[in-house]
């Protein structure tokens, strides 16, 4: 069992069932998912560099990245419906956790001047949505290797039914709000 699945059943669970006031467990909020999305539109003038992003983010999430494409066309940016411009990646269980785990305690405390996360990111029905400035924050990014410094999106779903119940269980996992 990772150390973040371990803290949300010893901690976060009965933290949750008593502030909230749960009478079933089955109510106590819990991550579903975490998505992945990185832009990259540089790709249009140069396809290579949406290799190198694939295989970048492919090490940060451990498991391989989804290329999306364009849904329309859109000629100030010289982009045509259908073309690759980006990717994602979504982790479920053991690999959402020790994701998580590695963003709390390794990567977000190597963000230069980092006061904490900003909790203005939730969407009103419990999800946090957080864009990073650039990937080399996490440690399996080899600094020598990076052709061009990306930002990327990472949105956490969780089965909160509001913003404060979902901040309250993601506190309780160990992230970093400011406020």
């Amino acid at each position: 069992m990772p150390t973040m699945k371990e803290r949300y059943l010893e901690e976060a669970v009965p933290a949750l069932t008593k502030r909230f006031s749960y009478r079933n467990p089955m109510q106590v909020p819990k991550l579903e998912k975490i998505v992945i999305n990185m832009g990259v539109g540089d790709a249009v003038q140069n396809p290579k560099l949406l290799e190198s992003a694939v295989a970048e983010m492919g090490q940060i999430a451990g498991q391989r990245p989804v290329v999306t494409k364009a849904k329309r066309s859109i000629s100030t940016f010289k982009i045509r419906e259908g073309m690759s411009i980006g990717a994602k990646v979504t982790l479920r269980g053991q690999r959402m956790y020790d994701f998580l785990d590695r963003l709390v305690n390794v990567a977000l405390p190597r963000v230069r001047d980092f006061r904490g996360i900003s909790g203005k990111g939730f969407d009103g029905r419990g999800n946090f949505a957080l864009g990073l400035k650039e990937q080399l924050i996490f440690p399996e990014i080899d600094y020598d290797k990076v052709e061009k410094i990306r930002g990327m999106d990472i949105v956490i779903v969780t089965s909160a039914r509001s913003d404060e119940e979902a901040k309250e269980l993601l506190r309780l996992l160990g992230m970093p709000f400011r406020d």
